[in-house]
């Protein structure tokens, strides 16, 4: 009789001795939690998550898309990262861009931009900031342009600047038919420029 009383009084004693160890144990885990987050640092946390998981989508490194045009001539797209659009899959934007454009004719057109968008769908392109392009011995410089496959488009426009055996030429915007091979430039400004140039 001594001993079962003896077996529950250590029974009794381990059980006390354990609660109060998960007791302590979830206590000091609260209170580190408090002294490492206050309530306002991490709703501002919880904030960046939601807003990072909700915009972005698949992150792709070093990236190619290389096809065909409308009008036949070829075309490589390369990005060093690229983060596909979560509402439209068919939208992929673009960081460190590079494309060129081989046409049926032989030439080349090469296009750099610091972003840029690609529509895998309609096969239409977006260059955004610090857009160089080269063209037959042309430099030109800009802060956008546009490539339409659809109307075999290049729009370039926003502080435009072109450099050739010519000289140097200000512009507000350039107009590339691909199909036609004919620049159109134009100038909104003071009209300084309107012109047509054929580039055959």
């Amino acid at each position: 009789m001594e001993r079962k009383k003896k077996l529950r009084l250590i029974q009794l004693s381990l059980l006390i001795f354990g609660t109060l160890i998960v007791f302590f144990t979830y206590s000091s885990n609260k209170i580190s939690k408090k002294t490492i987050f206050s309530n306002e640092t991490q709703k501002k946390i919880d904030r960046e998550l939601s807003i990072n998981t909700d915009q972005k989508g698949d992150v792709f490194y070093n990236i190619e898309y290389s096809g065909l045009d409308l009008a036949g001539n070829r075309y490589l797209l390369k990005s060093n990262e690229a983060i596909n659009d979560r509402l439209n899959q068919n939208i992929v934007k673009m960081k460190t861009v590079e494309a060129i454009f081989y046409f049926k004719d032989g030439t080349i057109l090469k296009v750099w931009s610091d972003k840029g968008m690609y529509n895998n769908q309609t096969l239409d392109m977006k260059f955004n900031e610090n857009v160089k392009a080269i063209y037959e011995g042309s430099e030109l410089f800009a802060q956008k342009a546009e490539y339409s496959n659809s109307n075999s488009f290049l729009t370039i426009s926003e502080n435009v600047k072109i450099n050739d055996i010519n000289g140097t030429m200000y512009a507000d915007k350039l107009f590339f038919d691909i199909k036609k091979q004919t620049l159109n430039i134009a100038s909104f400004k003071n009209s300084k420029i309107n012109a047509n140039v054929n580039l055959k």
